[in-house]
């Protein structure tokens, strides 16, 4: 299991973050996560989801349900594709797009990214160093990421962020 703390302004508490992995074939897997926030002493967020990997072709999707303290239990579809820039991988260029919907398949939130990927491997003495720049196609809106090892800052220009420490 995979646990993490998280924190954001918008939230104002410390989040506890829990995700499980479940193997369905060598390509597939249910995937399983939830988050407890420690001010309110309750779950504010559960998601269960099917994902399928095309490993050839550095791609996968997913479909799931996931319920939010403030909304209805809601549906979603998602997909990522990588391209690799150099043929080591530590540069790609991705493509991702999800497609959140409520019950009625009514109200619908796109949401959409194009993002460069630099990893650092051994940047110090057992430290590596991600670097992501990228364009939220909907929100119209850069964003970027910086993670070190455990620990992961996300900020957009909308003066959005919130950090991650994983367990």
């Amino acid at each position: 299991m995979e646990t993490s703390l998280r924190y954001s302004p918008n939230s104002r508490s410390l989040r506890i973050h829990a995700k499980e992995k479940l193997p369905v074939n060598s390509k597939t897997r249910l995937q399983l996560h939830g988050e407890l926030d420690t001010r309110a002493g309750a779950l504010s967020y559960l998601c269960a989801m099917i994902r399928h990997f095309f490993h050839e072709d550095s791609t996968n999707v997913g479909v799931g349900l996931h319920y939010d303290k403030s909304e209805k239990l809601r549906g979603f579809v998602r997909g990522k594709k990588k391209f690799p820039v150099r043929s080591d991988n530590l540069v790609t260029f991705n493509v991702k797009g999800r497609c959140d919907f409520d019950q009625e398949f009514n109200q619908r939130n796109p949401k959409g990214a194009a993002e460069f990927d630099l990893n650092i491997w051994k940047f110090e003495k057992d430290q590596d160093l991600r670097l992501r720049v990228g364009y939220e196609v909907f929100d119209k809106v850069p964003y970027m990421q910086i993670r070190e090892n455990n620990w992961t800052l996300n900020t957009n220009l909308k003066g959005k962020w919130n950090v991650r420490f994983d367990l």
